[in-house]
């Protein structure tokens, strides 16, 4: 099985950067593994505040991770800062798949890549519900 090489910040279409702290470093001198996916979370949930397109304290809608996975290419650790490249692979009906990329102070070739997949539903009922208008319009600007 051949690996594949590490994305670049041109295959992605948004960016979010986040700081990363001292107790990211692990007894290793690095950041640990776990980090890196509360940085994908963080990203992606954060970008769609800033867009507009989330309102976690009130809206009608969240989303629910339901799948994750996560490449790791080279090591982060604190100081750093990380720069989140966020892209959509797959646009549906009520869910959609994040790809992440992250990338250390300027690197240009990701330091780890993942995915997850959110299934927006209601708040109330738990169950999965279409995408409203003014989210799937946000995300629709980054659908690679």
């Amino acid at each position: 099985m051949t690996r594949p090489e590490p994305g670049r910040r041109a295959d992605y279409r948004a960016f979010y950067e986040i700081a990363t702290r001292w107790l990211d470093n692990d007894i290793y001198g690095h950041m640990n593994n776990v980090v890196h996916y509360g940085l994908f979370d963080t990203a992606v949930n954060g970008w769609l505040i800033k867009q507009g397109a989330l309102d976690i304290h009130g809206g009608k809608q969240i989303g629910l991770v339901v799948e994750t996975g996560c490449r790791y290419f080279a090591e982060m650790a604190y100081p750093d800062l990380v720069t989140a490249g966020i892209r959509v692979a797959k646009l549906g009906n009520t869910s959609v798949r994040y790809e992440v990329g992250l990338f250390r102070n300027d690197d240009d070739v990701a330091a780890a890549e993942g995915f997850f997949i959110h299934v927006y539903v209601d708040r109330e009922t738990r169950k999965p519900a279409p995408l409203n208008s003014g989210l799937r319009g946000v995300l629709e600007t980054i659908v690679m």
